[in-house]
């Protein structure tokens, strides 16, 4: 009689089982899902269960009976690192086998087995939520107000934005002013500049002598 027996022999031998299991874990919490027969998947749920219960833990002694199991401490290290954030608020239920029919070889059931992570992000709608409804409150306000105290607010706007425009405009039109009339002065200056510059020119050339060619000085000399 097989009195708390609880694990299925699987046709193997203690120490086949056990390594196949061991190796089986270890890929499962490296890539998170496994595919391989029913009967496998189902007792391989609880290696998988007890393992994460002992990351939830996270001692130092709960991690040396993960080494003991796992093959690689890579993975124990993910493990520990990850189990509160993905299975701390669930007491149970870490795992999901699919079935996927039957092997084309020799017809075995095959199932999908693999981890369930719970979703975090519940908190973050409500504040959502909350955010819009108090947009929402404040146009409500500001739709309410009266047209008669809206006109008030929005002329002395007016009036400080004209009062600043003509404040503006003043400096701008004596820098006018005064560019004019620099450029009035600027123009009979250049003028005598120019005639002056005409004048010397005309000396010089009235100054100068008489170039005659060499040619007519010869015809000169012979015909005295």
């Amino acid at each position: 009689m097989r009195h708390r027996k609880a694990s299925l022999k699987l046709n193997r031998t203690t120490s086949h089982r056990t390594a196949m299991f061991r190796n089986m874990v270890t890929s499962l919490f490296k890539h998170e899902r496994i595919r391989t027969t029913g009967a496998k998947a189902k007792e391989l749920r609880r290696w998988a269960d007890h393992l994460i219960t002992l990351a939830k833990r996270g001692d130092l002694h709960a991690r040396r009976q993960a080494l003991s199991v796992i093959r690689e401490k890579r993975v124990v290290h993910k493990l520990f690192a990850e189990a509160n954030e993905k299975f701390g608020n669930s007491a149970g239920g870490y795992t999901r086998i699919v079935k996927l029919g039957r092997r084309a070889g020799d017809a075995a059931p095959m199932s999908l087995i693999e981890l369930v992570v719970l979703e975090t992000g519940g908190k973050k709608k409500s504040k959502k939520k909350t955010a819009k409804k108090g947009t929402a409150k404040v146009k409500a306000g500001a739709e309410k107000k009266p047209p008669a105290e809206a006109k008030k607010k929005s002329e002395p706007k007016k009036k400080g934005a004209e009062k600043k425009k003509e404040e503006t405009a003043e400096p701008k039109k004596a820098a006018r002013k005064k560019s004019e009339t620099q450029k009035a002065e600027t123009k009979p200056k250049t003028a005598a500049k120019t005639s002056s510059a005409a004048a010397k020119k005309e000396k010089a050339s009235e100054d100068k002598p008489k170039r005659t060619s060499k040619k007519k000085a010869a015809k000169d000399e012979k015909k005295s």
